[in-house]
């Protein structure tokens, strides 16, 4: 695992993403932005469902026969891009003995996040997390469904359990957010602190200098 309190630069580590069926494409697109600006090494794995969700969430017509790095990224960035076909059970991400720092499902499907709990590989997605979890590797798994059922939680407490980091996209509003993209940037950010890449995307919270009984986390302590 990462050490969080002492993160470092994204230059020349290896990290895979895998794009699944959830809501929030946006989300796996900026982090992989922002780690290749850092000279990191990714691999990216679209699996069918986050495949369609490229192409009715960000509008990307060009995915509909397939996924390569020309739709994902500007060329400039492009260099130190893998993308692998989701049957490539045999590439880089499924093996143990790759020097993978961490694997990010982003966004994650419940149907993918449930197959990972139970050890269920059935594609190089699936595959990618399960060799995470055998290898000790950070695993982040970013779930984006509302409402939750018990299977989901269920599923969810499985993963952290085995070790894996489950970082639902809930962005916070205390930054005081301006745009989608700063909810945008609220997630990643967070997703680049579990996996111990510095960055500077949010303002880091500090102490107010109100009155702390007038603060909106006051839960009534004073009696009020």
């Amino acid at each position: 695992m990462p050490d969080r309190t002492s993160p470092r630069p994204a230059d020349g580590r290896h990290f895979v993403i895998g794009l699944c069926g959830g809501s929030g494409a946006v989300y796996a697109l900026r982090l992989l932005e922002v780690l290749l600006q850092n000279g990191a090494h990714v691999d990216v794995i679209a699996t069918d469902a986050g495949r369609r969700v490229l192409l009715h969430e960000m509008g990307m017509q060009e995915v509909a026969e397939g996924v390569r790095a020309e739709h994902l990224v500007e060329e400039r960035l492009r260099e130190r891009l893998e993308v692998y076909d989701l049957a490539a059970v045999e590439s880089t991400p499924a093996s143990g003995s790759a020097a993978i720092d961490a694997v990010i499902l982003c966004p994650c499907s419940m149907g993918t996040l449930a197959r990972v709990a139970h050890g269920f590989s059935s594609n190089l997605v699936e595959r990618s997390a399960d060799v995470a979890l055998k290898e000790g590797r950070t695993l982040v798994v970013v779930p984006r469904e509302s409402p939750l059922s018990e299977i989901h939680l269920e599923n969810m407490l499985k993963l952290r359990r085995a070790g894996a980091i489950v970082l639902p996209a809930m962005p916070g509003f205390y930054h005081r957010p301006e745009s989608v993209a700063d909810l945008v940037d609220f997630i990643v950010a967070r997703i680049l602190d579990q996996i111990g890449v510095s960055n500077g995307l949010i303002d880091r919270w500090k102490t107010p200098d109100a009155d702390p009984s007038e603060s909106p986390f006051n839960e009534g302590e004073s009696g009020r």
